[in-house]
Order: C-alpha cells, then structure tokens, then sequence
C-alpha cells in the first residue's frame, strides 16, 4: 500500500545505500510505522473493552501484546531517520496509512471475538513483516532486514498467544 504522504525526502546520509534504495526502504518502513501504531492502538481497545469470565486473564494479554508492539514502534521510526527519511508516526498519519482492517468496535463484543480480531491483525501484520524481511535483504540492506525479523518473531509469539486461547483441545 502506498502511504499518502507527499513524496519522500531524504536528508543527506553517509549510510552506504544508494538514494533511491533508501526511498524505498523508507517508504516501506513508513508503512510498518503505520501499521504497527494502529495494531499497537487496536491491542489496547482489546485490553480497555474485553469482558467476560477470562477478564483478568485476557486484559493482561492484550496489553502484554500492546507492550510489545509499542516497543518496536520506535525502533522502526528510528531506522527511517537513520535511512535519511521522515518517520511519519501520529496517530492520524496511522488512521490514513495503515492497511490492516478497522477494529470491530460493537457494542458487546465477547472475549473471542477479541482474540479474532487481533488474532486476523497480528496475522496480517506478520504477513507484512516477513514481506519486510524479502524487500530489504533483495535491497541490500541487511540491518533493515534483521529489524524486520527481530519484529516478525515477536508478532509470531503473540498471535501464538493469542491463538492458544482459540484452539481447543481434542
């Protein structure tokens, strides 16, 4: 997905990546930061609005999940300053440019249908990230690439976690 801001601009940089493998790179990394925001905020509804006889155990799930990805938000914004690019990180630049689903915000929504709908994102997102991984190490640019792996095994392990309550037992 193209994000909607104006076109890339990157400040000069003694990184050995050549310009334009640097703009896409932002430009995909911009997408993650977009991405990872509305996830990030998309956890914490989960974790604010969850119900139910699982309550405590979920609430704190949720935002175990939101932790995690809020750490990563800034290591991302971070390499696309490194890169040379702008981070464009607000929340509105997140609502604009995120290509994951719209959070389901009915009223009464049962714990599993929670755990769906962070479970169908952290899939997506994961989705995106291992897409990451493909695109910078194609572009030569393998710390771009470890960034992406380091928060594709994290979103791994979450959706496991999040699977778990989903599975049941035979």
């Amino acid at each position: 997905m193209a994000t909607k801001q104006s076109s890339t601009h990157l400040y000069t940089t003694r990184i050995d990546l050549q310009e334009t493998t640097r703009e896409k790179l932002v430009q995909l990394l911009n997408e993650t930061l977009a991405a990872g925001t509305d996830i990030w905020s998309q956890a914490k509804q989960a974790h604010w609005n969850v119900k139910g006889k699982d309550f405590y155990q979920l609430h704190l799930l949720f935002d175990d999940v939101a932790d995690a990805l809020y750490e990563h938000i800034d290591t991302i914004a971070e390499r696309i300053t490194t890169l040379g690019g702008i981070a464009y990180g607000t929340v509105r630049n997140a609502a604009q440019n995120s290509f994951l689903a719209e959070y389901p915000n009915t009223e009464r929504m049962h714990e599993e249908d929670h755990l769906i709908a962070l479970a169908d994102r952290l899939s997506t997102y994961g989705k995106h990230l291992r897409h990451g991984i493909d695109v910078a190490g194609e572009l030569g640019d393998q710390d771009t690439a470890d960034l992406y792996t380091e928060v594709s095994r994290e979103v791994d392990k979450k959706l496991w976690f999040i699977e778990a309550h989903l599975q049941k037992q035979k």
